[in-house]
């Protein structure tokens, strides 16, 4: 969700460097925190998308998020939440702006401007993740696959649409989805034939795919 500015130059905090905020580049890969790791400042994307996977004591992986420029993570520091929840990883190279919790809970009590874009934004993201438990429990994993694809695009949201994004393995996608990589594969081919996507080497979407979302198919979870 992209932040505007009205009085108070929340690009520019954003931004710059200095009280309590730094600019992080990080390669395709690196690790940008751990799980368990302790939760001492949120970060906000400039450049670039992230993961956020969570990893159970058995050993199996989840990506619960793919997030991208104008999105913030790692909030839970602004409400005592003492240890990271999950692992943040760069998906490509990124630039990213780290904000100590005490600076950004600082700025949040000083700049109403800021303050009422973060609200709206965190409120935001609530709905998202509440629509993402709903397509979870109700819709098609065929669906749910146009779904992500959509949303990696940015599709329906206030900023710039993506129609090409970086390519995402089979694998992610799958763990994103809930269901199996041959699926992900299966309706990834039938994507292709019908002219929703096309991918070779990046992932390119087509508006055409919402057909998938908002029409009812044959396909069973």
């Amino acid at each position: 969700m992209p932040l505007k500015n009205i009085k108070f130059d929340v690009q520019k905090f954003l931004a710059d460097i200095g009280d309590g905020r730094t600019i992080l580049r990080l390669r395709k890969k690196e690790i940008i925190y751990t799980q368990g790791a302790k939760c001492d400042a949120l970060f906000y994307i400039q450049k670039g998308k992230i993961k956020l996977t969570v990893v159970s004591k058995a050993g199996k992986e989840a990506t619960i998020a793919i997030l991208g420029p104008a999105d913030f993570f790692g909030e839970g520091c602004l409400a005592a939440q003492p240890i990271r929840m999950s692992f943040a990883t760069a998906v490509t190279d990124c630039e990213l702006m780290r904000i100590d919790n005490k600076a950004m809970t600082s700025a949040l009590h000083r700049e109403n401007t800021l303050s009422d874009m973060f609200v709206a934004y965190l409120l935001g993201k609530n709905i998202r993740y509440e629509a993402d438990l709903v397509d979870q429990l109700f819709n098609s994993s065929e669906k749910r696959l146009a779904r992500i694809l959509l949303l990696l695009a940015r599709f329906g949201t206030e900023g710039k649409q993506e129609k090409v994004i970086p390519r995402i393995s089979q694998e992610t996608l799958a763990e994103m989805v809930g269901t199996t990589r041959s699926r992900v594969s299966f309706f990834m081919n039938r994507f292709r034939k019908l002219g929703f996507i096309k991918y070779n080497g990046q992932l390119e979407i087509h508006s055409s795919l919402l057909n998938v979302v908002l029409h009812d198919s044959p396909d069973g979870a």
